[in-house]
């Protein structure tokens, strides 16, 4: 196996969004020497004004090379996409990009386990809104999502009742959260209100308050727990 994964940065076309998509893609170690071999997928979204580099900057490709190599988790692919806009997603249409055309082009494309078991999606803040528009809209497509001092979209609030209320069965998906104890007013408000949401459903989920505030060094202290509990049950 070679020393470390490696980090490619593509971009294709969509008739849904007006500039290319861009994402970022990891593939773990043993990608090029097992052709055979078939990889779980974890899209990870950025937060607001910031870019398709943020996870990467953050450390998760080598927390990813680490984890994998000391054989904790199973190897797994990265996708970290860029969302140029940021505006509700009923103005962006970049969350029905990453449902119709950016999953079906890895698919197509990279050696992926293409069942919601193997898919899991989460974010950063504006990404972690995300995570919960996607997740809870589409569990048929995603088994796990984490939301990472994030928050419910404005025009999300009255949709996340009916999502949860409307899982069907067998498909609740794994919720991880988790805020800065310094975090801004909004963004704790917002993270209380889907806890609470979450307890009177009766969704089982991950609830955390870590110590720190609104930054990337709250995340990046806080990537390996996020990818441990990401590949959790994907084997090792």
């Amino acid at each position: 196996m070679q020393a470390g994964g490696r980090v490619e940065v593509k971009e294709f076309t969509t008739v849904l969004l007006p500039n290319p998509l861009v994402y970022r893609v990891y593939l773990p170690p043993c990608y090029d020497e097992h052709p055979e071999q078939y990889y779980p997928v974890l899209y990870l979204i950025h937060g607001q004004t910031y870019s398709d580099t943020q996870w990467d900057r953050l450390g998760a490709p080598e927390i990813a090379d680490q984890l994998i190599a000391t054989g904790e988790t199973a190897p797994f692919i990265i996708v970290m996409p860029r969302d140029r806009v940021w505006l509700e997603p009923t103005e962006d249409k970049f969350g029905l990009a990453v449902e119709q055309s950016l999953i079906p082009w890895m698919d197509e494309r990279y050696r992926t386990i293409p069942d919601r078991a193997h898919r899991a999606i989460g974010g950063l803040s504006r990404g972690g809104a995300w995570a919960i528009h996607l997740g809870l809209s589409h569990p048929e497509l995603f088994s796990a999502i984490g939301i990472h001092s994030g928050f419910v979209f404005h025009s999300d609030v009255q949709a996340v009742h009916l999502w949860l209320f409307n899982l069907p069965e067998g498909m609740t998906p794994r919720i991880y959260l988790d805020v800065a104890d310094d975090d801004r007013p909004e963004i704790a408000t917002s993270v209380d209100w889907l806890e609470e949401l979450l307890t009177r459903y009766d969704i089982p989920h991950e609830w955390h308050m870590f110590v720190g505030e609104h930054e990337e060094a709250y995340w990046q202290a806080h990537v390996e727990d996020y990818l441990r509990w990401y590949s959790l049950y994907w084997g090792k």
